[in-house]
């Protein structure tokens, strides 16, 4: 059984059929997940849509939505992240890659959240997008932190090494799948050590090169949902990284679970149950 510590699950991409995702992702071996949010609307709609679904879910502003806070945020932050189904304090960080929020801006909305997760005592959920290692910079001035996950680790060996020496967890998506953008990726997580991985789709982004181009088809699916990714595609980020670590499948998912449980609480069974998406979702 897998545990995916990011799943968009609030995407619009999940509207139409957000029931039939969880119930396949289960079916798949994936049975529990953790549901990001990015901005306090999101983080309000992820604790609810979590109690519906027996899920754990982040509490957060995400770099891209830093731009958009208004005065006072911070206390409806510290007050969502207290809530019991939120395990961290997140989608938080520096994007650099387009800046669709001012980096002065983003820097202060990530300082922020970095006192409100050591005020809370829940791990980060972080964040890092060319910031040319000044996460890091912000981070180590930071003082003593509460555990912290680098979701999505996309960067460069200099990064990862820094990451691991601060005792970060590191998430790998279907990113090191891509045989062209994943390519220097799939040398470094060689080196992540395997009490410091965890596994994640970050659907509906990224779906895994690796999965079969009839997937859509085999779970009576349109043309329309073909290069979505979902929860369900979890598995074959594990082959992946089975393959490319020489590790057995079986033992490198139960690490990976076990990794979930010891940060998160995650890794027991999700409580069963359907979705109706009007009540919890805005249209």
């Amino acid at each position: 059984m897998l545990v995916d510590v990011g799943v968009n699950l609030l995407n619009g991409q999940f509207r139409r059929d957000r029931d039939a995702v969880v119930q396949r992702a289960r079916q798949a071996g994936v049975d529990d997940m953790l549901i990001i949010a990015t901005d306090l609307d999101s983080s309000m709609q992820a604790i609810e849509l979590g109690g519906v679904l027996g899920m754990r879910c982040t509490a957060g502003v995400h770099p891209h939505d830093a731009a958009a806070v208004t005065p006072g945020w911070q206390d409806q932050l510290r007050q969502l992240a207290t809530e019991p189904r939120v395990c961290a304090v997140g989608e938080t960080g520096l994007d650099f890659n387009r800046n669709f929020s001012p980096p002065t801006v983003q820097r202060e909305v990530f300082a922020a959240q970095i006192q409100i997760a050591q005020q809370v005592d829940k791990p980060l959920y972080v964040h890092d997008r060319e910031s040319q290692g000044e996460l890091m910079q912000i981070l180590g001035t930071a003082g003593l932190l509460p555990p912290v996950l680098v979701h999505c680790f996309t960067g460069t060996a200099a990064e990862l090494e820094s990451y691991l020496q601060a005792g970060f967890y590191i998430g790998i998506t279907g990113w090191v799948t891509d045989p062209q953008r994943g390519a220097a990726l799939r040398d470094l997580v060689t080196h992540i050590p395997t009490e410091r991985l965890l596994l994640e789709t970050d659907a509906p982004f990224l779906k895994p090169f690796n999965t079969p181009e009839d997937w859509p088809g085999q779970h009576g699916l349109g043309s329309r949902y073909k290069r979505r990714c979902e929860p369900a595609m979890l598995p074959y980020v594990l082959q992946m990284m089975a393959r490319l670590r020489q590790q057995d499948v079986a033992e490198l998912a139960a690490a990976t679970r076990a990794n979930a449980e010891r940060l998160f609480g995650m890794g027991q069974p999700s409580a069963q149950g359907s979705i109706d998406p009007g009540n919890v979702i805005p249209p």
